[in-house]
């Protein structure tokens, strides 16, 4: 259990002194001191003055180690987006900060995507990976950029850098929003949303390009899901999509005329 260390954790970022909470919590320094040390742990009553007070579950305060959090992540529980009150798992994302404590951006190009697959929770991959700052977004949200590839999600072209926002909550993910994907299976995917989490467990991924088929995705396969925000690509485009649409229509026209034709020699 992580409590001793949760409690001291939050205690400090909120820059109470112990007299300071063991008076709010009506109990006396030392019994406080020894929660945050080990010595005894908190009655039931207690540990529900803690979660209401900092307005994160008991479980949270007790099962998860807050260290391990990113300080976007810290952000959202301190402002009541606990995901253990809303019935998902908390997911805990390796993240770096630089010299002035704030986070980076940092970039997956196409030759590291490979190692995301091993690599995604380790802090000594994601460490290694090139970090940056784009000083237009928001300093309270988690963002990284990928590189992505394919054509699925044209017109934004192959090679195209995609920044998304870490999304914590997956419930909280609205239909038609653009999203990566990172699936233990399928690696990295780029593309719009259709959220069935409630309905059957599953995520629907579109494609803008038609010529790609949309599959579903079981919410159990899934590691991490960032909301799109832009993309930054030096190609312009082009007409592509539509002759390749024009193609696969008169290959689906030529195919259903073959299957008419051999029905008909069947029947005759």
């Amino acid at each position: 259990m992580f409590l001793s260390n949760n409690l001291k954790l939050l205690r400090k970022r909120r820059l109470l002194t112990q007299d300071d909470l063991a008076a709010i919590l009506k109990i006396k320094r030392p019994t406080l001191n020894n929660y945050e040390n080990q010595v005894s742990m908190p009655p039931i009553e207690m540990l529900m003055k803690l979660s209401d007070y900092f307005n994160i579950s008991i479980d949270t305060l007790v099962r998860v180690d807050l260290l391990k959090l990113s300080q976007s992540q810290m952000r959202e529980l301190e402002n009541g987006n606990d995901v253990f009150i809303k019935g998902a798992k908390l997911r805990v994302l390796t993240s770096t900060v630089g010299a002035d404590n704030e986070e980076n951006i940092e970039l997956v190009p196409e030759k590291a995507k490979a190692g995301y697959l091993t690599g995604f929770s380790d802090p000594e991959y994601i460490v290694s990976l090139p970090v940056f700052r784009l000083p237009f977004l928001d300093k309270e949200r988690k963002y990284r950029t990928f590189q992505i590839s394919g054509d699925s999600m044209w017109p934004i072209p192959a090679g195209a850098y995609v920044t998304g926002e870490y999304i914590l909550n997956w419930n909280s993910i609205k239909n038609g929003q653009a999203c990566i994907i990172f699936t233990l299976n399928d690696g990295l995917s780029f593309k719009i949303i259709e959220n069935n989490i409630v309905q059957n467990g599953s995520i629907r991924c579109i494609s803008l390009n038609p010529l790609f088929e949309p599959y579903d995705v079981p919410v159990g396969d899934i590691r991490e899901i960032w909301k799109f925000v832009h993309y930054i690509s030096g190609e312009i485009p082009s007409e592509q999509l539509e002759m390749n649409h024009v193609v696969k229509t008169l290959a689906d026209i030529k195919s259903e005329v073959g299957e008419i034709k051999n029905k008909l020699l069947d029947h005759n």
